[in-house]
């Protein structure tokens, strides 16, 4: 795989989907309204037009009431296989750069890759600092809960990261109980096991806590470990003996919770994980709907757990 450029970003994301069924999602209106944008935002779209000199006129409404203006040029539009267009720009201001997304299946999925190219490797990492801070990448997140929801029915809460390490050491960052609760907690937040198997078929058992006030208590138990690629596990609350509770902060949230973790590798030290988070076993409605309404809140908590992992890979 080929390294980007130090004026570009690159960005790969693997869709459990055929490459039509993706290629609609990005440039049918209907279905581009219900995910573009980090978590929060929405959209509403003046025109477009998918050819290559054509535009797409819209305005992204922050969840803090704040519109921003957008308008998309395209330059090369290949159905169902390539996009080439200007991003961030409007009637008054230029583009902020360039975007080449190709879309390619593979037994049924399809792999996105998409580089922004910019003018200069300075502004490269100013923008990349500018996608985090905004919540930019929960995009692409959202699209993968938005397939599989267009697919499935389901509700699935989906989180992204690329680390710089290896793939071994980031897997051993997740199977190593001293790894694992270093960077697991919530910020501010400690985690001490009373039990910690983690094998296929094992169980752990823990405390969070702040230190003052609060305390969680939980369990996971692990279904599947394929290493260095994939875990499956179930997790829930409960209470200081290990019975199954409402955790303190949500007296609706669904009893248990059925957690896929891959990993992949992109490029010779990178490693890209995606967690899938979905309600497992029977839930109510007021249940489903506190996992659908506090997936905001999930983006936030995973990335500050992702941000102490970034930390202890460095």
């Amino acid at each position: 795989m080929a390294a980007a450029k130090p004026n570009e970003l690159r960005l790969i994301r693997v869709y459990d989907a055929p490459a039509k069924l993706v290629w609609a999602m990005w440039t049918e209106d209907k279905h581009v309204t219900k995910w573009w944008g980090p978590r929060g935002f929405t959209l509403t779209t003046k025109s477009k037009d998918m050819r290559p000199g054509g535009k797409w006129i819209y305005t992204m409404h922050g969840p803090d009431g704040v519109d921003w203006p957008n308008m998309t040029t395209y330059h090369e539009v290949i159905p169902y296989k390539k996009l080439v267009y200007d991003h961030g720009g409007n009637e008054e201001r230029p583009k902020l750069f360039t975007v080449t997304v190709t879309f390619e299946e593979h037994k049924g999925k399809t792999v996105m890759d998409m580089t922004m190219t910019l003018d200069t490797p300075e502004a490269a990492r100013e923008i990349k600092k500018f996608i985090k801070q905004a919540g930019g990448n929960s995009t692409w997140d959202r699209l993968a809960e938005y397939l599989e929801h267009e697919k499935s029915g389901k509700d699935p809460f989906v989180i992204n990261r690329t680390f710089e390490a290896p793939i071994t050491q980031v897997f051993e960052m997740w199977t190593n109980p001293k790894h694992f609760s270093q960077w697991l907690p919530p910020v501010g937040f400690t985690m001490e096991y009373f039990e910690s198997d983690i094998k296929q078929g094992g169980t752990t058992f823990y405390k969070m806590t702040n230190g003052e006030t609060i305390d969680h208590f939980g369990k996971m138990n692990y279904k599947e470990i394929t290493p260095v690629h994939r875990l499956v596990y179930t997790q829930c609350f409960t209470d200081e003996k290990g019975n199954l509770s409402k955790p303190p902060f949500e007296k609706n949230w669904p009893d248990m919770i059925l957690a896929t973790v891959t990993f992949a590798e992109e490029g010779s030290n990178e490693t890209r994980v995606t967690v899938e988070w979905e309600i497992c076993g029977e839930a109510t409605e007021v249940e489903k709907k506190i996992f659908h309404d506090t997936k905001p809140g999930m983006t936030i908590g995973w990335s500050g757990s992702f941000d102490k992992l970034d930390g202890l890979l460095e």
